[in-house]
């Protein structure tokens, strides 16, 4: 029975992880796609390039000390 739980709380640590990867890959992709949005429709690159930089780093931090 001890088998048992040990399995199923490693699975669930397993999937608590990939969740998480999953979450910052989405956000992290929304974050490029509304970066280069704001640097080639809004006409405003250096605004762009700052956001993709800053919220990249933000995201890193971000799920580094939560995770």
């Amino acid at each position: 029975m001890a088998d048992a739980q040990t399995e199923y709380r490693e699975h669930a640590e397993t999937y608590a992880a990939f969740n998480k990867l999953v979450t910052f890959g989405s956000a992290w992709v929304v974050l490029l796609l509304v970066s280069m949005a704001i640097g080639l429709v809004a006409h405003l690159p250096v605004l762009g390039l700052l956001l993709g930089i800053g919220g990249s780093l933000a995201l890193i931090v971000a799920f580094a000390i939560l995770g």
